[in-house]
């Protein structure tokens, strides 16, 4: 049997993902291989050092602080981004929050980062490299239209992996898996609506009309994607936790308060559902 996990991204509420992966860190499940869309491969690399807790360290202790993310950044000529990505991506893995890289190289399956190629507007999956301590396939999966600048890799460059793939289970089928768990950021029946900056991203992006139209179809494709995720769990396809409520949290929320109780109702979710998810992966 062939285990892979696929996570949604969703910014601040992937900390619901964050309670998920601890509970399975107790619990000792880890895939063979793994695949992530934005703060989802952000945060799924701790989870693969298998760094319990540090996590939850980084958004109680370091989301809410001036330094991580803001307007100011955004405005700023030298980092057009709304995220401090020297910050979150270097000073807080390297120097204030360790990141084990010793733990993650020795992790011995699959880890692929969902990034979105501007010139094509299709998905691209990149392996994220066990020494590069600059995260670069992270960040490109990350960088959301308009609140980044594009991240150049290898002679191509890349936004946020959610506008072609915002749930990359069928990625997971491809690569072999026969037993998946996709984690969710939103709950089972929310619908997405096409996003009120879309004329703003258009005009930003106009000489890339493939990215354009991407992004004006993101909804559709969001949307359609849960109908076969939806299908595909009822053929036993593939096993999903998801939040049955979001707790108002948003995509850029700060609230340390906020952002732990959606944690915790990771944590829980995950021990609720441990029981049919053995059953699942124990499946022959």
């Amino acid at each position: 049997m062939k285990f892979g996990m696929a996570m949604e991204g969703g910014a601040s509420r992937t900390v619901f993902s964050c309670g998920v992966m601890d509970c399975f860190l107790e619990e000792g499940l880890m895939p063979d291989y793994f695949v992530g869309v934005s703060a989802g491969i952000a945060y799924g690399v701790s989870y693969l050092s298998k760094q319990k807790g540090r996590n939850r360290k980084i958004f109680e202790t370091y989301m809410s602080d001036k330094r991580y993310m803001g307007l100011k950044y955004l405005f700023d000529r030298n980092m057009k981004s709304y995220y401090n990505v020297p910050f979150v991506f270097g000073e807080v893995p390297n120097r204030l929050l360790p990141f084990d890289y010793e733990a993650f190289a020795a992790y011995p399956g699959e880890v692929e980062a969902v990034v979105t190629n501007i010139k094509t507007g299709r998905a691209e999956y990149l392996p994220v490299p066990r020494d590069d301590r600059d995260f670069q396939a992270v960040v490109a999966s990350c960088a959301l239209p308009v609140l980044f600048q594009p991240v150049p890799i290898g002679g191509r460059y890349y936004l946020d992996g959610g506008v072609a793939d915002s749930v990359p289970f069928v990625r997971a089928i491809q690569k072999g898996c026969d037993r998946t768990v996709v984690v969710l950021t939103r709950t089972r029946d929310y619908i997405k609506k096409p996003e009120k900056s879309i004329r703003a991203a258009a005009k930003l992006y106009r000489h890339y009309p493939r990215l354009v139209e991407s992004l004006k179809n993101r909804a559709r494709n969001y949307n359609h994607c849960m109908e076969e995720l939806s299908r595909a769990e009822k053929e036993g396809k593939v096993f999903v936790i998801a939040p049955e409520d979001t707790l108002g949290v948003g995509r850029t929320e700060a609230s340390p308060g906020k952002l732990r109780r959606l944690y915790e109702e990771g944590y829980y979710q995950a021990k609720q559902d441990m029981h049919k998810l053995r059953l699942y992966l124990d499946e022959t």
